[in-house]
């Protein structure tokens, strides 16, 4: 961390522990003890990659059989609500406007992504269901601006929601996410019609400056 003011958060818990092995390696991609299928490994890598994204840091104290203590700490924001700034770690990330419809099965993610958006400006619905997310969509489907989906869902991937969702309004602008999977990359990606592909774990200003981008493209395309 650079020298400043900081102010944490810490979060603890009376269940199982985490084994030192595993500590070491708690925030790594794709790291798991859960058995497979029943999670992907990214939640994690993900929060520190958006704690780092603004400028902190995030630790973990555990002990077998009495529980962990994650303990997050973030630059202070001084003088944020006079200046209307988020503070030197993230005052170049772009804002904007607009409905956002963020899907992805981990709900942990969901959240962390509903309020990173709304930090950013956009008015958010999110969805742990791809199923639901595409009824949603199919009931009204002009109040979206951009959709967010994740890859690795089950029932309905996040490929086989973006052809849904097409099928229903072709000119959305759509960002699909994914931190593994055997049956995606970007150049099919950009074959199934997807606006932008990121890898998971992405920090704050790079999906921000992705939001931006695909609607300025859109917006652009609009116009021919």
């Amino acid at each position: 961390l650079e020298p400043g003011s900081y102010v944490y958060l810490s979060i603890r818990d009376t269940g199982a522990g985490i084994a030192p092995h595993a500590v070491e390696r708690i925030f790594d991609p794709f790291f798991t003890t859960k058995d497979v299928g029943e999670g992907t490994g990214m939640g994690l890598a993900i929060v520190h990659g958006i704690v780092t994204g603004y400028g902190g840091t995030i630790t973990v104290e555990s002990t077998p059989g009495e529980g962990s203590c994650f303990t997050i700490y973030l630059p202070r924001m001084v003088t944020a609500a006079q200046e209307g700034t988020l503070g030197h770690a993230s005052a170049n990330i772009p804002r904007g406007h607009g409905h956002i419809l963020f899907v992805d099965d981990e709900a942990v993610l969901v959240r962390l992504g509903h309020a990173m958006l709304e930090h950013l400006g956009y008015d958010v619905t999110g969805y742990t269901s791809s199923l639901e997310a595409l009824r949603a969509f199919r009931d009204c489907p002009q109040q979206f601006d951009v959709v967010i989906t994740d890859q690795t869902m089950p029932i309905l991937t996040g490929a086989t929601l973006v052809e849904e969702l097409r099928q229903v309004r072709p000119d959305i602008p759509i960002i699909l996410c994914t931190g593994f999977s055997h049956t995606m990359n970007a150049e099919k990606a950009r074959a199934l019609g997807v606006d932008a592909f990121v890898m998971k774990p992405g920090v704050t200003e790079e999906l921000a400056v992705t939001i931006q981008q695909v609607l300025q493209k859109r917006a652009q395309q609009d116009l021919w």
